[in-house]
């Protein structure tokens, strides 16, 4: 009998009832197909967002107000601490978001494509064009005093949406374009938060940061003690959170933080945990289902137990659990928190139009040209370059879906005009924007790139070329 094959799996638990148990299959199946499509967590991005904004624009616009606004919070005597709804989505889930961002960043600089030079040099220059062209683009038509905090909404590629576009593009995607695009929105969300730090944060209390310090120091404690169940770094990340929001810096920069102190390595490995399994599974099959010898099946199944969790790294694991969570669950209500924009006489007027006319071409205009510019160059110079099989037409399809900024481009906009009424032009125009990138992002997908039978292998950077 082999293990993991369906044949040797029983059809349900000895508790299942039959027929309900297939009429749950039955109606989940539709809804485990949708979740597997590679677009998916975009369709419920647009969706959510479709429906704020819808919301914010109907008779009962007050109440989308008011539910967002609700205040929440805890008393301890006569001290209360309240926030709003809102608060707790975009500094409390969005700090999850941020963590799995800092896992990411911290998997591609170790073994990814950021772990060598000759790998990192494109996505990392076409990235720092992609953020720097389109902020210039914002700044030459909105540099007024009230609007010039909005330069760094326009830097930011979303990745779920990005990488939607390419999946309905089909197999005219090739492999090595889709991780092309997949490294820069990476590097690009490392930018972004690098922006929100240093540029997005209020005045640093340096108190704060020696109690973020302890939950780091707390968070390196556990690893040196080797323990390795995840549920107990949980302490020491609440105080590095605690921390960096006390020092005035935004508080889902602590997510990132402890995303980069989180191994990336397996502590076994594939190789390593084979023979120990193959020992333990030996072991249980000796053992019988003799009563007597229960204790001892708990232990052996607890060693494999510990010997699955460590095939491969914390990291790699936490990223796998958290990713639909963030995906179909983070992401869609954050967007219906805050894509909820009215259109009214504030969203109408001079400077809100110079605004979203900013942000708008920034993504639409500044992101291709940016990536192009800073690719092209790069590559020029010998300072980098493409993987095989892919030229410009690629890189076009690249700088365009990458436009579509929407949430790292909302959270951004957030900070800037927080307590503005620029906020709703913002909104407007990051929506407008990635809407606008993304039509023309896959009609040009479809007139510029082939339709591939198959794709080719994804080339390591050692053995890219130059291609035009």
């Amino acid at each position: 009998m082999v293990l993991g094959s369906k044949k040797s799996l029983a059809s349900r638990p000895p508790e299942a009832w039959e027929p309900l148990l297939r009429l749950a299959r039955f109606a989940t199946q539709p809804l485990e197909r949708f979740l597997r499509i590679e677009a998916a967590s975009g369709i419920v991005l647009i969706a959510a967002a479709a429906l704020a904004f819808a919301w914010a624009n109907t008779p009962w616009a007050e109440l989308y107000s008011a539910i967002w606004s609700y205040p929440l919070g805890i008393q301890i005597g006569a001290t209360t601490y309240e926030r709003p709804l809102v608060w707790f989505v975009n500094d409390g889930l969005m700090t999850v978001f941020f963590f799995v961002a800092g896992m990411e960043i911290r998997r591609e600089l170790h073994d990814g494509e950021l772990s060598t030079r000759r790998r990192a040099m494109l996505p990392l220059v076409a990235a720092l064009g992609g953020m720097v062209v389109p902020a210039l683009v914002y700044l030459s038509i909105a540099d007024g005093p009230s609007t010039r905090s909005g330069w760094g909404v326009p830097m930011a590629t979303d990745i779920a949406f990005a990488l939607g576009v390419f999946a309905l593009l089909g197999k005219r995607v090739p492999p090595s374009l889709r991780l092309l695009l997949l490294t820069l929105a990476v590097v690009d969300d490392l930018g972004a938060i690098i922006v929100i730090a240093l540029f997005y944060s209020s005045g640093i209390a340096f108190g704060g940061l020696g109690v973020a310090a302890v939950g780091v120091g707390g968070i390196f404690l556990l690893r040196w003690l080797g323990v390795r169940r995840h549920l107990a770094y949980i302490a020491p990340a609440l105080v590095v959170w605690v921390g960096i929001y006390a020092a005035g810096i935004h508080p889902t920069i602590a997510g990132v933080i402890v995303g980069l102190l989180t191994p990336v390595r397996a502590w076994l490995g594939t190789k390593g945990a084979r023979v120990d399994v193959d020992h333990e599974f030996r072991h249980l099959a000796a053992l019988g289902d003799e009563q007597s010898a229960s204790h001892e099946r708990a232990e052996a199944l607890r060693r494999i137990d510990l010997l699955r969790r460590e095939v491969i790294s914390p990291a790699e694991a936490l990223i796998e659990k958290l990713h639909p969570w963030v995906a179909f669950g983070i992401m869609p209500i954050f967007a219906l928190a805050n894509a909820g924009v009215a259109l009214d006489g504030n969203t109408l007027e001079p400077t809100s139009t110079m605004v979203a006319i900013g942000i708008g071409l920034g993504l639409v205009l500044g992101k291709p040209l940016g990536i192009l510019l800073a690719a092209g160059a790069a590559i020029r110079f010998g300072v980098a370059a493409l993987p095989r099989g892919l030229g410009i037409r690629h890189l076009v399809a690249l700088g365009i879906v990458a436009g579509v900024g929407f949430t790292m481009a909302l959270f951004v906009a957030q900070l800037a005009f927080e307590g503005s009424p620029l906020l709703g032009a913002a909104k407007v125009g990051v929506l407008g924007a990635s809407a606008v990138a993304a039509v023309v992002g896959i009609a040009v997908g479809l007139v510029l790139l082939p339709k591939q039978e198959i794709h080719e292998s994804v080339d390591t950077a050692d053995e890219a070329e130059c291609s035009d």
